[in-house]
């Protein structure tokens, strides 16, 4: 039987958030080494962020297109368990640091999942996100979910447009190995919303609850509804894009 959907909470920058993400039951917290992001921390914040989260729940640095030295010079100060890229980085470069990264890439067609996952071998999971004009992460944008690869080749992360309302249904129709939020949980950029937060998670772990009750009696959960819902409008963002996902329509790229 499949596990439990993992949730990360990206973004996080005063300890009340941290605390709360914890509480709520996510897995993974996300800290912005983005100098240009709403959510940026510097290496010190981070530091005393990554210090007071419990045990078993995964610290993440999230970078685009740092230079080694910089990503070692934040490795070197804070806790960090796991790295996520979101530039034109590189497998050799994102493996690179000794730690487990994802990979995050923009979707603008369906995903071709093995020539993704071939571009990227050793890593231990890609990021789906919208292509986005404005930004790469956090812009409230979602691509259509009818592209999100349904094969084994990697662990696959659902990002872009989730929040409270909608996380449920892309849970169950999908079925991703784990979604990532940013500004679905904030009340403007860079301010997370606690309610959101725990919302978003208690979203999660109930369409866990129902696919698991379905699986056991052998009904399936229809993905029609999700695949088909409305695109959110964009929200704002000051953040460098993504590289572009390799699409089964057209040839493969590893660069926007």
């Amino acid at each position: 039987m499949r596990g439990m959907t993992r949730i990360k909470i990206c973004g996080l920058s005063t300890p009340e958030t941290v605390d709360a993400v914890v509480a709520a039951g996510a897995d993974a917290i996300g800290f912005n080494f983005v100098a240009t992001s709403p959510r940026f921390v510097v290496v010190d914040q981070a530091a005393a962020l990554a210090a007071r989260v419990a045990p078993f729940v995964t610290c993440v640095g999230l970078f685009v297109d740092a230079s080694a030295e910089q990503v070692r010079a934040v490795l070197a100060r804070v806790q960090l368990q796991s790295l996520q890229f979101q530039g034109a980085e590189s497998d050799d470069f994102c493996a690179s640091f000794g730690l487990p990264y994802v990979k995050a890439v923009r979707v603008s067609a369906p995903v071709d999942g093995p020539a993704l996952a071939a571009l990227f071998p050793r890593a231990s999971g890609i990021q789906l996100d919208a292509a986005s004009a404005t930004g790469s992460g956090g812009t409230g944008t979602r691509f259509d979910w009818a592209w999100f690869p349904r094969d084994g080749a990697k662990h696959w992360i659902l990002a872009g447009g989730l929040d409270p309302a909608n996380v449920g249904a892309a849970v169950a129709g999908l079925r991703p190995y784990a979604v990532d939020v940013s500004s679905g949980v904030e009340s403007a950029p860079g301010k997370k919303d606690l309610g959101r937060i725990d919302a978003f998670c208690a979203a999660v772990r109930a369409a866990d609850q129902l696919t698991a009750a379905r699986a056991q009696v052998g009904e399936d959960v229809p993905t029609q509804a999700v695949t088909a819902a409305p695109h959110p409008e964009p929200r704002a963002s000051s953040s460098p894009d993504h590289p572009t996902a390799p699409s089964n329509r057209k040839p493969m790229d590893n660069r926007a």
